[in-house]
């Protein structure tokens, strides 16, 4: 009965992290990135995306159909030349859409469907982790913790590759485990090393920040490798007739991670060729000030606390911030204590010293390499939280072996004890917290689409019974991503509110200047009645360089003016601008 209650709480945290991940999922609109997600994987390109037109909504709408007759290796092509990722996700995403294709449920929620599924896969592989390197206890409360992290959740909820390699991570140090296991031992499971290879291979080509996990994994092993040498020839394990096995599995160690490297070799050219594109310049400062040097100093603790706990805050008043952020600093503080104390008890038992040893190690590294990558580098990556799904399951596994530690106590003849409550008051605590915030991720409430296309899209409604034409510049293919997002978005709005005026939307080119852009607007064929407000999206565009006029042609061709709105200004990660377009009286 015992048992058969422990895996029905394991079905049960299972169930409730599928929930999570499931619940709406297609209620939040598609930012950027998951909207070039959906080209690649719908088997299309950016050549498939109209451009220098004026069309309806629904034009925009029909590009994210299913190519049946893609190919991964027409996928993989595209990739490496319209974006700076690797294409084994996409690969995966279109066969993933095939399969779900004939469903009468919305291409959003399919496409969105299988980051979810990774991410419940996910909860189980750090059950298994933390079971496997700790107790089963420390396995529930581990998996717990992944079924209802905010941070968990988000990523989920995204059609990105991030829940895919964090299964991977989980996988890796299981492998990880039981190599360092295999070490201290004196044994070699030929199936341990090939599996651990096998999951780092594949990592690569899912994600490229998968090479700071295989770092942190090799210095893991070969750090843990000494460690355990050390360990066993002060404790005098190895007779003379071992040291033959001793000395090499150093060597095994260093072999594994050098046929890791070679699976790389393939793809290196094309990943040398993704680091100097223009699409990842938004992660390096304009110019060197004090802000950017401490600013990693204090993004790498926000980003730890959003992994247990994260409250609506984003683009509040400061008497909300204030209200929801004095409680989580208390909590966190509160929460370190629970965990320092819990992480002393791993790391004095012989039992479960390694796996807190290895995760510690792990952690360390990776957050090291963050920090390198920010200031040798000059690449930020502490500014966007999400990129901490590459350590994010160690720390889950972490917390949850800290917090299934039973809490000590002193009897009364002063000897030291530990409580018999089989469930904790600080899980349940810490486990309520992560739910809250996971329901206000769901809601949307929290991390927040960037570019916020549910907010562009309230804006440029100023006016619901004016004709609408909406104009997005753009320099590169992320310029057109995002135009996509908005243009997806307004025509979810067009369903939602039934009214007699039109809108239509046109992407424009400016990899010359604006002043194409103004040129080009001005000679394309609209056929939108005037009055009509026009909107102009425009990255990168100063709000002093706007135009006081624009022209565009009416329904009968003629150049028409249109006015600039000063009161209808707006900035949300990228400028928009509204004009008035009278014409002729």
């Amino acid at each position: 009965m015992k048992r058969s209650r422990h895996y029905g709480l394991l079905a049960g945290i299972v169930l409730l992290g599928a929930v999570l991940r499931f619940w709406h999922l297609d209620m939040k609109p598609l930012w950027m990135d998951e909207v070039i997600t959906a080209l690649f994987s719908l088997g299309h390109t950016y050549q498939d995306v109209p451009v220098d037109a004026v069309l309806p909504l629904s034009a925009f709408e029909q590009i994210f159909t299913l190519n049946s007759q893609a190919t991964c290796t027409q996928i993989t092509k595209t990739v490496s030349v319209q974006s700076v990722h690797p294409p084994l996700f996409f690969c995966g995403m279109h066969q993933w859409l095939g399969w779900l294709n004939p469903l009468p449920v919305s291409w959003v929620w399919k496409l969105r469907s299988l980051p979810a599924l990774f991410g419940v896969a996910a909860i189980a592989a750090l059950y298994l982790l933390n079971r496997i390197a700790f107790s089963a206890k420390a396995g529930l409360v581990g998996a717990a913790l992944m079924a209802v992290s905010p941070f968990a959740v988000y990523l989920s909820q995204e059609a990105r590759h991030y829940t895919l390699p964090m299964l991977l991570v989980i996988l890796a140090l299981i492998g990880l485990y039981a190599m360092l296991i295999d070490r201290q031992n004196q044994r070699f499971r030929l199936l341990v090393w090939l599996g651990w290879i096998g999951v780092n291979s594949i990592g690569f080509y899912v994600h490229y920040f998968f090479l700071l996990a295989f770092f942190a994994q090799s210095v893991t092993l070969v750090l843990g490798d000494r460690k355990i040498a050390q360990s066993n020839r002060a404790a005098s394990k190895w007779a003379t007739k071992d040291f033959t096995l001793a000395a090499w599995l150093p060597t095994t160690a260093l072999l594994a991670i050098l046929a890791v490297c070679l699976t790389y070799l393939p793809w290196l050219p094309t990943f040398f060729s993704h680091i100097g594109r223009p699409e990842i310049d938004w992660m390096k400062p304009y110019a060197p000030s004090w802000q950017h040097t401490i600013a990693p100093l204090y993004q790498l603790p926000v980003g730890w606390i959003l992994m247990v706990a994260t409250f609506p805050v984003e683009q509040q008043p400061l008497w909300v911030v204030v209200f929801w952020g004095v409680p989580t600093l208390f909590f966190i503080s509160w929460l370190i204590w629970q965990v320092s104390r819990g992480l002393r008890q791993l790391w004095r038992s012989p039992q479960s010293h390694l796996g807190a040893w290895m995760l510690v190690t792990f952690i360390l590294t990776v957050v090291l390499e963050f920090v390198a990558i920010a200031y040798l580098l000059g690449t930020d990556i502490t500014q966007v939280p999400r990129y901490n799904f590459i350590y994010f399951p160690a720390v889950c596994a972490l917390i949850g072996a800290c917090l299934s530690q039973r809490s000590p106590i002193r009897d009364r003849s002063n000897k030291l004890a530990f409580r018999r409550s089989k469930t904790s008051p600080a899980i349940a605590i810490v486990l309520l917290v992560a739910l809250l915030s996971s329901i206000f991720v769901i809601e949307d409430l929290v991390f927040q689409k960037p570019y916020n296309p549910n907010r562009v899209a309230q804006n440029l409604s100023v006016e619901p019974t004016e004709n609408r034409l909406v104009v997005n510049a753009y320099q590169d293919f992320q310029d057109i991503a995002l135009g996509l997002s908005f243009a997806l978005k307004l025509k979810q709005q067009e369903h939602q509110v039934k009214s007699s005026s039109h809108t239509h939307f046109a992407l424009l080119p400016q990899t010359k200047g604006y002043d194409q852009a103004w040129s080009n607007l001005a000679q394309l064929n609209q056929p939108l009645s005037l009055p009509l407000n026009l909107w102009v999206i425009s990255p990168g565009l100063k709000r002093t360089d706007y135009p006081q006029q624009l022209f565009i042609r009416d329904r009968a061709g003629t150049p028409q003016s249109c006015t600039i709105d000063p009161a209808h200004y707006h900035r949300l990660g990228v400028p928009y601008q509204l004009y008035q377009c009278q014409g002729q009286k």
